[in-house]
Order: structure tokens, then sequence, then C-alpha cells
């Protein structure tokens, strides 16, 4: 059993990738409010966080145009989650609901999705499960550089291998269990895994700055 999220339809894959499209323009478009920028700025923010990462995995898999240029489904559900950031944004507050959650959920959705997209057109397994980090990553790494703030995936926080862990839960159960069951499987771990590291303070090995020596 493969994967062909292109030609599904109204499969788990597409469910899964407007959600993430979705969730992922919201985290976009609420960091952007946050930062004091205006409709269209944060609009804007909105869909390069949902498409970017997608883009850049298609592009390197050779497919033209990108998925999230190729018909205006994904920019409609861009701009969806994008306004709903913005004009709910006191609302989303009000519930605590961070830009870390709506991150995390991208993150999972699209580490299973990119991951599936690659293996239906033949890429190796290993570099599908990269792929599917590149997908997960890409769109919060350069919301964060506009929003002015130091990426997520450039610090010591466990972020892009959460995304390659369930990235690769795809890639290993490719053909042995049902689709359906491995993203779900892949995505949820990917998720758990971001939010563990974030709530009880995970970190991966770094060299910190050692002290400086002594003035003699």
């Amino acid at each position: 059993m493969t994967f062909e999220p292109q030609t599904l339809g109204h499969d788990i894959f597409t469910v899964l990738d407007a959600a993430g499209t979705f969730v992922f323009a919201l985290s976009g478009a609420t960091a952007g409010a946050r930062r004091g920028m205006d409709l269209f700025g944060a609009l804007l923010l909105a869909f390069v966080t949902a498409a970017a990462g997608g883009v850049m995995t298609d592009l390197l898999i050779g497919v033209t145009p990108p998925h999230a240029l190729a018909s205006t489904r994904p920019f409609l559900i861009a701009m969806a989650g994008g306004m709903t950031g913005f004009v709910f944004l006191p609302h989303i507050d009000r519930f605590k609901i961070s830009v870390l959650l709506l991150d995390t959920i991208g993150l999972g959705l699209f580490a299973v999705t990119g991951a599936g997209n690659a293996l239906s057109h033949g890429i190796a397994p290993l570099i599908a499960a990269l792929l599917g980090m590149l997908t997960a990553i890409g769109g919060g790494l350069i919301r964060d550089v506009l929003s002015g703030q130091v990426p997520v995936v450039l610090r010591d926080e466990i972020y892009a291998s959460a995304a390659l862990l369930g990235a690769g839960v795809v890639v290993l159960g490719q053909g042995r269990l049902p689709p359906d069951l491995v993203v779900l499987t892949g995505a949820s771990l990917c998720c758990a895994l971001r939010l563990a590291a974030v709530f009880r303070r995970w970190r991966l090995p770094a060299w910190r700055q050692l002290p400086a020596a002594k003035q003699r």
C-alpha cells in the first residue's frame, strides 16, 4: 500500500494538509498581529507560514508548480486561517491559545503529509523523512524571521527532531500499516514529543559559552 496524496481526493492526506495549512496560517497571523503588523502584513505572514515548507519540498522533488501555488484552495485556506488569527486575536489571547500550540499542531500535520508526498514521488525513504521534516519546519522558520524572532529551529529546542520523528513513522509504516493509522500516529507522536520537550524543558546537546579565563 503506497501513499498517493495527489490522487486520493478527500482522503486523510487532503484533510491533514488542509488542517495544517489553516493552523500554520493561524499561527503566522497571530504572531504577526502580536508584533504590531497590520492586516496585510498578518495575512502575508499567514500565507508564507502555511506555504513555504511545502513549496520548498515540492521544488526539491520536481513538482512544478508547487501544490500551494497550483490552485486557489491552499491560498483560500491560508487566508481563512490568517483572518481568523487576526480578527479573533483578543479571544485567542483570552483562552491562552499560544502560537506554540498552533505551531506544534501544524508541525505534526505537515511532517506526515510532507513525508507521504515525497514517498508518492518515488523519493528514497531516508530522504522522504528529511523532506517531511523540511515541509514541517520551513514555514515556521520564515515566520520567525519575518516577525523578528530567532527561529525556533535554530535554538537547542526539540523541534526539527520532533518533525523528523513524525515523518519517520510515515516512512517506516509504508506498506506495513494502513496509511490513515500511520499518518495519525506520526502526527500525534510529533506533537507529543514537541509539547513534552517544551513543558519538561528537554533540550538537545549544545555547546555552552565557556566562562572567560581569569585575568592573571
